[in-house]
């Protein structure tokens, strides 16, 4: 193991008990929040292609997706079935799907990608820089992949052995990728722990906390918000989160690393 798999717990059972509560986003997202992020930050438009994460499928993005679309965006699912096949094993297929979508289009691609369908954006993102615009994740453990309780989620899905990453994998993981890169975590994250989805202090690096469930990420107000905010930034002027001042109450650590 790496240094930073060593000290990188997996979250704790109790967390992982506890992720059921982030369902309770989604009538939260319906009945409170929308007509606040109806003021969301709207940019350019331009392609955004959503991942999902380990064992779903694009319906599990439908809120994200949606939302992008009502802002305006070329909003694009993953087309890649449910998220179940060996690591990498679907890299080269979504890396030329964004390379095809650039060039039809004639701007580059915005990645969104929750769980483990982040870590496939920034890999596809380090194949095909000039293809990414930026890479927005939500709960991806690229800094340490080993820290999570998806042994036991990948055996329940496929029925297969668990088979931890090489060092090699994690070593390349957790490298910066060549573009702004955003990370979205929860503390409270019973799947990855919330350490292993922290980018390194750099330039056009950042890491948000928002406060729901690996689950709720999906359907989280607030990570909705960061997403718009992200992605209305014009090629060329990246500058960190800041919350506008009508939902500084949902972002109180935003730079807190501790």
């Amino acid at each position: 193991m790496g240094p930073e798999e060593r000290t990188v717990k997996p979250p704790s059972l109790a967390l992982l008990a506890a992720e059921g509560r982030g369902l309770l986003d989604i009538p939260a997202l319906l009945a409170v929040a929308a007509p606040l992020l109806a003021t969301a930050p709207r940019g350019q438009s331009h392609p955004v292609m959503v991942l999902p994460g380990l064992g779903a499928d694009d319906r599990s993005t439908l809120a994200i997706r949606s939302f992008l679309e009502f802002l305006g965006y070329q909003v694009h699912g993953w087309g890649r079935g449910r998220n179940v096949r060996a690591p990498d094993a679907d890299l080269s297929a979504v890396a030329a799907r964004v390379v095809e979508i650039e060039q039809q289009s004639g701007s580059k691609v915005s990645l969104v990608g929750w769980s483990r369908g982040g870590i496939i954006a920034r890999e596809v993102a380090r194949q095909t820089p000039a293809s990414v615009r930026t890479v927005i994740t939500l709960g991806s453990p690229f800094a340490a992949p080993g820290a999570s309780n998806v042994r036991t989620i990948w055996r329940l899905l496929t029925g297969q052995k668990y088979e931890p990453p090489t060092l090699a994998r994690i070593s390349r993981l957790a490298q910066p990728i060549p573009v702004p890169a955003t990370s979205i975590y929860t503390r409270t994250d019973g799947v990855v722990a919330w350490r292993a989805c922290l980018e390194p202090d750099g330039e056009q690096r950042e890491n948000i906390e928002v406060n729901t469930t690996h689950i709720g990420l999906g359907f989280h107000a607030p990570a909705l918000w960061v997403i718009a905010d992200r992605l209305a930034q014009p090629p060329g002027t990246w500058k960190p989160f800041r919350p506008a001042p009508q939902v500084a109450i949902w972002f109180p650590a935003t730079t807190r690393r501790d």
